[in-house]
């Protein structure tokens, strides 16, 4: 799938998304997080490689720091989208429809409050 184009072997720091530039260089840019500003961050150059680019491949930074690139996909194959488009028109067999029950409506039974006791005042004594 992918092929390695340069040992580099830069080593990934966390918060940090590495790409390389247009240039052909490893560069890294602060990735986004939540509660900042929005708006360009500034790139730094981490190491310089040069690598020419093709036209179609994707370049990016591998896990060991390398770059690499893979194979764009662009377009579509003509046979694969009519092999399905066949497959999805069979007829669809007819489902049986069960018969809906009449709702029975229920009678709403009111509760009755509950009454709280009562609480006994205490009487005080008085010292005479």
């Amino acid at each position: 799938m992918a092929e390695k184009v340069k040992k580099v072997g830069v080593k990934k720091e966390k918060g940090w998304l590495y790409f390389v530039d247009k240039k052909g260089d490893v560069s890294r840019a602060k990735m986004a997080r939540a509660g900042r500003k929005r708006g360009k961050t500034k790139t730094q150059k981490v190491k310089k490689a040069g690598v020419k680019k093709v036209k179609g491949f994707l370049y990016f930074i591998d896990k060991k720091g390398d770059i690499s690139r893979a194979k764009m996909s662009r377009g579509r194959k003509k046979g694969k989208k009519k092999a399905k488009k066949k497959a999805v028109k069979k007829k669809a067999a007819k489902k049986k429809v069960a018969k809906k029950k009449k709702a029975v409506k229920k009678k709403a039974v009111k509760k009755k409050a509950k009454k709280k006791p009562k609480k006994k005042a205490k009487k005080k004594k008085r010292k005479r």
